[in-house]
């Protein structure tokens, strides 16, 4: 709080030779209204429903000592309650989205079997060589050096090592099941696409940036194994 504070009044300071609306003429009222902006953001991003009336009243029942409409204890529940509300409404919609992906993908993937040159193995791990190299293949207990990029089934490209100007390097046995399995096919040099159904991939659970239950798919050259190099 104290360092909020200080932030605060820095920008108070910054500002203060520049013009502000007629109504905030003195410091105080510039720092004011400094501090609603501050906390209205902040109350913008967490997205919870909000009644401005309500919430003068509190900040003014707290900040000159009045006696609160709602208890410490009546709060607390209230709290609770919300946070409860909010956390079911999550998961519900979180389940709803995993049931559609996880058709999504299977539709997907089902019609991609077809797709000339389009390999699928027989952990439903779908493959396609884009440029075959003639080097040694890995084993699941190798570090490989790779570049990739990986994309959700609309095109969205949510990790790409290309984009960060360097390969990647990692034990193959660490990662998510569809690159042990397929990086093993590959030999060095080559270029594979792969269609990874969501249980080779992050499942139901998801990761931060991929919803449960989705189908990837990454272009992925296969640079060096570490130790043959």
């Amino acid at each position: 709080m104290k360092q909020f504070l200080i932030i605060v009044l820095l920008v108070a300071v910054t500002f203060a030779g520049n013009s502000f609306a007629a109504d905030l003429e003195t410091q105080d009222e510039q720092l004011s209204y400094i501090i609603g902006m501050d906390i209205g953001n902040s109350l913008k991003q967490q997205g919870a429903p909000i009644d401005l009336e309500s919430l003068f009243q509190a900040i003014e029942a707290v900040y000159t000592g009045a006696e609160p409409a709602i208890s410490p204890e009546q709060a607390a529940a209230v709290r609770e309650a919300y946070i409860a509300e909010r956390r079911a409404a999550m998961e519900a919609e979180r389940a709803e989205a995993a049931t559609a992906n996880a058709a999504e993908g299977e539709a997907f993937l089902a019609a991609n079997a077809s797709n000339e040159g389009v390999v699928t193995t027989e952990s439903g791990l779908q493959y396609l060589v884009m440029n075959e190299g003639d080097g040694p293949t890995p084993a699941a207990t190798d570090r490989v050096r790779v570049h990739y990029r990986g994309t959700l089934l609309d095109g969205t490209e949510f990790d790409s090592s290309y984009s960060r100007g360097e390969p990647a390097t990692f034990m193959l046995n660490q990662v998510i099941p569809g690159w042990t399995e397929g990086l093993q096919l590959m030999p060095v040099g080559s270029k594979y696409q792969f269609f990874i159904p969501s249980d080779l991939a992050y499942g139901p659970n998801g990761s931060r940036s991929i919803a449960p239950n989705a189908t990837l798919i990454f272009e992925v050259e296969l640079l060096g194994i570490e130790g043959d190099e």
